[in-house]
C-alpha cells in the first residue's frame, strides 16, 4: 500500500474513535493533512473550534498565520505534513490532559512510522515535551526550547527536531510572533542544508 493509502487507514479510524472522552464533545475529528511523501512533518497541539468544525488542521487564525510563515520561507501545505499530538478539540480549547495525550498518540506514532519524516517541526510545549519524551531528550520550556537543532534517532529513524512557538501564542504577542518568524527563517536555512526545500523555491 501506498502511503497515501496508509495514512487514509489511520485518518478513517481517528474520524470513529471513542477511545478517550474528546469524541462526547467533539463535531469532526481532526487527523491530520498534507504530503503523503512529504519529509517535513510539523505537529501541533490540539484542533481548534475553526480545526473541529471543518475537520482539518490549522484552519482558523492560528492556521492562516502558519500559511503565511510557510509562504515566507518558499514552502506550502503541498509540500508538508500536519498534524497534532490529540486529534479531537479539548473543551474551551483548554490544554490536552496526560491521558489523552496517552490515548491519542498511537496515531501519531503511526503516522510518523509511514511519513518516514526527515525533519519534524514541533509548534508549541506540548509536541515539543510529547516528542521530546520518546527521544530521550530533556524539556524544560518551550522559550528555552525553541529555534534550536536536535538531530536524534527516534522511531528507527535518523530525525531532526525542530522546536518552535505554537502559531496559536503568537497571535497576541509581536514579541513571539517576530521569535516565530525568526525561528522559521533558521528552519528554512535547515532545510536548505538537507536539501528538503523543493527546488523550484531555492
Amino acid at each position: 500500500m501506498s502511503s497515501e493509502e496508509l495514512l487514509d487507514g489511520v485518518a478513517r479510524e481517528v474520524v470513529v474513535c471513542v477511545k478517550c472522552r474528546l469524541w462526547k464533545s467533539r463535531k469532526n475529528a481532526v487527523p491530520g493533512a498534507g504530503n503523503p511523501e512529504g519529509r517535513v512533518l510539523l505537529i501541533g497541539e490540539a484542533p481548534g473550534q475553526s480545526e473541529d468544525i471543518e475537520g482539518k488542521p490549522f484552519v482558523g487564525a492560528a492556521g492562516r498565520l502558519l500559511d503565511n510563515l510557510l509562504s515566507d520561507i518558499g514552502l506550502s501545505r503541498a509540500n508538508v505534513f500536519i498534524t497534532n499530538v490529540v486529534k479531537c478539540r479539548p473543551p474551551r480549547n483548554r490544554d490536552p490532559q496526560p491521558n489523552e495525550i496517552d490515548t491519542c498518540t498511537p496515531y501519531l506514532n503511526r503516522q510518523i512510522a509511514i511519513l518516514q519524516p526527515k525533519f519534524i517541526v514541533t509548534l508549541g510545549r506540548h509536541s515539543t515535551a510529547y516528542v521530546f519524551s520518546k527521544a530521550g531528550l530533556p524539556f524544560q520550556s518551550i522559550t528555552q526550547t525553541h529555534g534550536k537543532i536536535h538531530e536524534t534517532r527516534l522511531w528507527g529513524m535518523d530525525i531532526t527536531i525542530f522546536p518552535t512557538f505554537h502559531p496559536a501564542a503568537t497571535l497576541y504577542s509581536a514579541k513571539y510572533k517576530g521569535q516565530l518568524a525568526i525561528d522559521f527563517q533558521k528552519m528554512r536555512n535547515e532545510l536548505l542544508k538537507r536539501g528538503l526545500v523543493p527546488s523550484s523555491v531555492q
